[in-house]
């Protein structure tokens, strides 16, 4: 009974944290699955867009404008990896691990500036500031609660994903990632895409790392470590639960968010069992490569057996 009680109030934090980080999937998926990138760039642009964030908010910013200015810096690191990728000629996957590791020094700047030195983390209260998004109304019930913001959040953001990638140059980037080759032979061009695939791309990342600031109330210079496996969790684990159902684009978005908030509440079920928080990484790990897995098991042994049942089946008749 106290496991269930305990559940029951942790679930609601789950979902709210769920959502938050469900952004950040978008931004991961538009890399992984349309550009068919391997951006690392997430583990340092989400901690840049809690940095610039939480340090606008605290020098009197309104925190609208704060989250606004949180995604144009995490685009700004976007263009950057991409600069790096398509005119120094550096592997994408390269390009983003020196983009993470410049935004570490970046962040700490930002944290710490106007104190001369670097700081690694910068609180927010909700009682000095207006914040959008506060953990303390994550049990009330009104227009304060952050799981309705955020809900509100990741819709309008799969709403203007699903217009722009439906416009010509959205059209010309989801090409590019389909077949560049092709891309370049219908005169597209590809390097502009990538770079501002990776640019939409770690603009959300940063705004779900606003987001998660003002929700947890500190900015802090390890918040984003581990960030991209998350966010590939969220997708493959939106892709297992609804890849047979949803074709639609928008909902295919919707499952990275719903794989996002899927896979906080497991862990909070996982943690509430007992499993030590020094084990997370370890069951993160766990759980994203069960469910790369499920796909390949399930092309590999079920559909195996179903073709033999089929095949028996008509040599009997």
């Amino acid at each position: 009974m106290s496991f269930l009680s305990s559940l029951m109030n942790a679930l609601p934090g789950a979902a709210a944290q769920g959502l938050a980080w469900g952004i950040m999937a978008i931004g991961v998926y538009i890399t992984f699955r349309i550009l068919d990138v391997a951006d690392l760039t997430v583990d340092g642009s989400l901690a840049t867009g809690g940095a610039v964030c939480v340090m606008l908010i605290r020098g009197g910013f309104n925190p609208w404008i704060a989250l606004l200015c949180a995604m144009l810096a995490g685009m700004l690191a976007g263009l950057v990896t991409g600069l790096f990728h398509t005119r120094c000629g550096i592997p994408a996957i390269l390009a983003g691990i020196l983009t993470q590791l410049a935004l570490y020094s970046v962040n700490l700047r930002v944290m710490g500036f106007g104190t001369g030195t670097g700081k690694a983390n910068l609180p927010v209260s909700v009682d000095k500031y207006g914040l959008v998004v506060s953990a303390r109304y994550v049990r009330e019930a009104g227009l304060s609660n952050p799981i309705l913001v955020l809900a509100l959040a990741a819709a309008v953001v799969i709403g203007l994903m699903y217009w722009y990638f439906g416009t010509e140059s959205g059209c010309s980037l989801r090409a590019t990632g389909a077949n560049a080759a092709m891309a370049r032979a219908q005169g597209i061009n590809t390097s502009l895409a990538k770079v501002l695939g990776l640019m939409i791309s770690n603009g959300l990342v940063a705004l779900s790392g606003a987001l998660l600031a003002q929700y947890q109330g500190f900015s802090d210079i390890n918040m984003g470590r581990g960030a991209i496996v998350i966010g590939l969790a969220a997708v493959i684990i939106g892709e297992v639960i609804f890849g047979r159902v949803f074709h639609n684009f928008a909902l295919k978005l919707f499952a990275s968010v719903v794989g996002a908030v899927v896979y906080y509440v497991v862990i909070q079920v996982v943690l509430r069992m007992g499993l030590s928080t020094d084990d997370l990484k370890l069951l993160t790990a766990l759980v994203v490569a069960l469910f790369l897995a499920i796909p390949y098991w399930k092309g590999r042994y079920f559909t195996k057996l179903g073709r033999g049942k089929k095949k028996g089946g008509g040599a009997r008749a």
